[in-house]
């Protein structure tokens, strides 16, 4: 199994009505995959289309209303395309005429504010050449990485193109860190704990087991998966002893009961929460579990739709837990996706974040941004349950034991 779809680099394209956005996206894939038309508007809500991008890898396009909409519709729709800028890790701004004007610098000022490289395209160079001097400007005054003159539909230059989006695109996208080459040598044997339950997809394991299966053989290690309920008996014939064993947070206490304090044991969760969440925000924010109030309002965030099972971790699972945890009287807000939220962020006493295996890291933390910044405590699923169940410092203790040795050693 390969990326999730939403884990792939995103790209936004963004500009004016009828500057040629989505004949861009046709032009970059080589085929029609957006609507084209001559009427302003066509495109309403942000559109996502994937390709292969040469040195990338697949990547998701996605198309943007034009920010110089009207009405009281067309604003709303500059909001969605401006609200895009928190999924994206690369902008192409397609301007055209050589206008480059205040809603092109307002843009050039969101990329900044989000930390979202850009590259501008002057489409229709073919009607009027892109002038040297607005080249020069653009570069030197909006910090684009490269403005390039473009037809879209007659794209000669299409090369120059795409090598302009792989020079801009941020390594970090598309080029991902090990999840366990750091913990790991040559040989260790890693034991998954993967239970086979409601939740489990049908004829296959959940995207996080089936990525840390490929990393201890990207490492040159060894991996056993095992259900829950063969675990015991694994444990007394396993040789040899593994390096490290990670479960599925949802068993941590039996796994725990079951494999020797002197074994590391993380989960699934908490490995992608040291791999691609806010580790260390999730470290402060997780203790506050213990200070929630009767009356407080926890948003838990599930970072992509599936279907929902009886006992569903996030809306069954983990709001009981916390319940029984805590002894209080608590509200809960589930969102799934990257839709908005039911309220405000600082209206919540606590997030809880789930593994994100399935977006970008950026999404990932831009998700997260908001709370952080209202001073609202933050933590993931994983590192929640392994709090609850009092396990917490021997889940994380891989990683902050690991951490603490690097800054010593710094």
């Amino acid at each position: 199994m390969g990326k999730g779809r939403e884990s792939k680099p995103h790209i936004g394209i963004f500009g004016r009505r009828n500057n040629g956005k989505s004949s861009l996206i046709n032009a970059l894939a080589r085929q029609e995959i957006a609507i084209v038309s001559d009427v302003p508007g066509t495109t309403t809500d942000p559109v996502r289309k994937s390709m292969e991008i040469p040195g990338i890898g697949p990547a998701i396009l996605v198309d943007t209303a034009g920010i110089d909409d009207t009405g009281v519709l067309g604003q709303k729709r500059v909001g969605k395309s401006l609200a895009a800028l928190q999924t994206v890790d690369l902008a192409v701004l397609v301007i055209t005429g050589n206008v480059f004007e205040e809603p092109e610098k307002k843009l050039a000022e969101a990329f900044k504010k989000y930390d979202v490289p850009f590259v501008v395209f002057h489409n229709k160079s073919d009607v009027e050449p892109l002038n040297s001097e607005l080249k020069n400007q653009i570069e030197k005054t909006s910090r684009a990485a490269a403005v390039l003159p473009f037809c879209a539909l007659k794209p000669e230059n299409l090369e120059d193109a795409i090598a302009a989006l792989r020079h801009a695109m941020p390594e970090t996208a598309y080029r991902s860190r090990s999840l366990l080459g750091d913990l790991l040598e040559y040989g260790n044997l890693v034991l998954l704990v993967t239970p086979i339950d409601n939740e489990a997809p049908e004829g296959r394991l959940i995207l996080p087991q089936v990525q840390a299966i490929r990393d201890i053989i990207d490492n040159d290690c060894i991996a056993v998966v095992v259900k829950e309920k063969e675990l015991d008996a694994l444990m007394k014939t396993l040789q040899p002893t593994p390096s490290l064993v990670i479960t599925d947070s949802q068993v941590f206490l039996r796994a725990g009961a079951s494999v020797p304090e002197d074994i590391p044991l993380t989960s699934f969760s908490i490995v992608l929460a040291r791999h691609k969440g806010d580790f260390e925000n999730y470290l402060r924010g997780t203790p506050k579990i213990s200070e929630l109030k009767d009356g407080d309002r926890v948003l838990l965030l599930e970072s992509c739709s599936h279907h929902v099972a009886c006992d569903d971790i996030g809306r069954v699972k983990i709001p009981r837990w916390m319940s029984n945890f805590t002894g209080k009287k608590l509200h809960y807000d589930v969102v799934a996706g990257l839709g908005a939220l039911p309220l405000p962020v600082k209206e919540y006493a606590l997030v809880v974040q789930c593994g994100g295996c399935m977006i970008t890291q950026k999404q990932l933390k831009n998700r997260l941004a908001g709370a952080i910044e209202a001073g609202v405590p933050v933590t993931n699923y994983g590192m929640a349950i392994a709090w609850m169940h009092g396990i917490y410092n021997r889940a994380v203790a891989p990683f902050t034991t690991l951490d603490q040795h690097a800054a010593d050693y710094l």
